[in-house]
């Protein structure tokens, strides 16, 4: 089988653009380049990658599955090239929203005094691994429950759970909330990275839920008064904004903050990831 770089590239470029036309441009090639060598792609593979309509590009289910796959050769093909010229060590480590909350500036301050020849970067991806399934980090900061099929972790903090509502909200004026209060409104959730769950409340005391894809657009419609949100502390230091306030949800249990990566292949760096952030999140 001989799929090629280039192959790749373009299979990311059609599905990150949303056309051909869109790809062509950002690869540098013309439109017809872009097909021939998409079709190079799906006749070595032997499978039907994208689904094309005259509005649209979709992947298919296989091409869902390639996808991901080809993000993470270009980019484990990237640090090869990067380290090879450069010589320098890196770890990404990738976050879908908040990064490590108050301790973001203190963990990369930290870093860079105890091991100046590792460079790290931080990642954000609004995805469930916050980019690791993605191959856009090689160690991911999550507040969900990974899939232990494919990646490992370790809990290195708890963060508490706090309410997120309009600054002219009537909750405003309290100090705390209570789950059975939120129970009376509509909680808009980020069902691909966020943090809530409709489990959180009993069956048959369950608020209504609206749903969004994005930390900023999740804010802005909070700041609406529309409906309100259930978000880690982390968020509170990161994203501060203009008509949002928070409130603690006495009742609701902490978030557990992971480190995860793949199961079959550890980072080099991932012990030193864990060890730093389970002693800021101890302090």
């Amino acid at each position: 089988m001989d799929v090629e770089l280039r192959q790749l590239r373009c299979l990311v470029a059609i599905v990150e653009t949303g056309t051909f036309t869109d790809a062509a441009g950002e690869l540098g090639l013309s439109q017809a380049q872009v097909s021939r060598t998409l079709a190079g792609l799906e006749n070595a593979l032997g499978v039907r990658l994208l689904r094309r309509t005259s509005r649209q590009v979709t992947p298919t289910a296989a091409g869902t599955r390639i996808l991901a796959r080809a993000r993470r050769v270009l980019a484990e093909a990237e640090d090869l090239v990067r380290e090879a010229t450069t010589g320098d060590a890196t770890v990404r480590v990738g976050h879908a929203w908040s990064a490590m909350g108050r301790h973001t500036v203190a963990f990369q301050r930290r870093w860079a005094a105890s091991w100046p020849e590792v460079r790290l970067q931080l990642v954000r991806t609004n995805s469930a691994t916050a980019g690791l399934g993605e191959g856009a980090c090689d160690v991911a900061v999550v507040r969900t429950e990974p899939d232990r099929r494919r990646f490992s972790g370790v809990v290195v903090g708890l963060e508490r759970r706090y309410c997120a509502m309009a600054t002219d909200d009537a909750w405003a004026r309290r100090r705390f909330v209570r789950l059975a209060d939120i129970a009376e409104r509509t909680v808009l959730i980020d069902r691909r990275a966020g943090s809530t769950t409709p489990q959180l409340w009993p069956e048959d005391q369950r608020p209504g839920f609206d749903y969004t894809a994005d930390v900023d657009d999740w804010l802005t419609a909070v700041s609406s008064g529309r409906v309100v949100g259930i978000t880690s502390e982390a968020t509170l230091t990161q994203y501060r904004r203009s008509g949002v306030v928070f409130r603690p949800v006495r009742d609701a249990p902490p978030i557990p903050v992971r480190v995860i990566w793949w199961r079959d292949e550890r980072h080099a760096h991932a012990g030193k990831v864990v060890d730093l952030l389970t002693e800021l999140y101890r302090r």
